[in-house]
């Protein structure tokens, strides 16, 4: 093999192993889910924050993430190895096409008014307000969870 193939063969394998390894930003609205095909065998998966989202395992080459909370966070996946088989950012944010933010004497208080309005957490709003949907939440999910 030449040097000039030698060179050409190197550079393919470092784009596919780099093209593997690493992804670009992966956007996830709030309360909804994505998949995401690997390119590999999956074995282990680390979310950086799950309160921003969450990872569920479909089987090793299919993952569903889900948008909890707006901000950033990343993903990581290895295969049995231990090598990386996939990379990215997860960016959550909220879609703001139908969410109405009221402001009443310098509090806000933020709702969903895709059918019917409806309070929705929003960091910043009012802490009674926000402390209110929490509790909200935390009981709904011991209700769905059975406990």
């Amino acid at each position: 093999m030449t040097i000039p193939s030698k060179a050409a063969l190197l550079g393919a394998i470092a784009l596919s192993v780099a093209s593997v390894a690493s992804a670009d930003q992966m956007m996830v609205e709030a309360s909804k889910t994505i998949a995401v095909p690997l390119n590999g065998s999956a074995s282990s998966i680390v979310i950086g924050n799950k309160n921003i989202a969450d990872v569920a395992v479909h089987n090793d080459q299919l993952l569903f993430v889900t948008g909890k909370s707006y901000g950033t966070t990343n993903l990581l996946v290895f295969d049995k190895a231990g090598r990386q088989i996939f990379s990215s950012d997860v960016v959550v944010s909220t879609s703001s096409s139908s969410l109405v933010t009221v402001n009443k004497s310098g509090q806000s208080y933020t709702y969903d008014c895709s059918a019917n309005c409806r309070a929705v957490l929003s960091i910043g709003d009012q802490a009674d307000h926000f402390a209110a949907l929490i509790d909200q939440q935390l009981q709904s999910q011991t209700l769905t969870d059975g406990q």
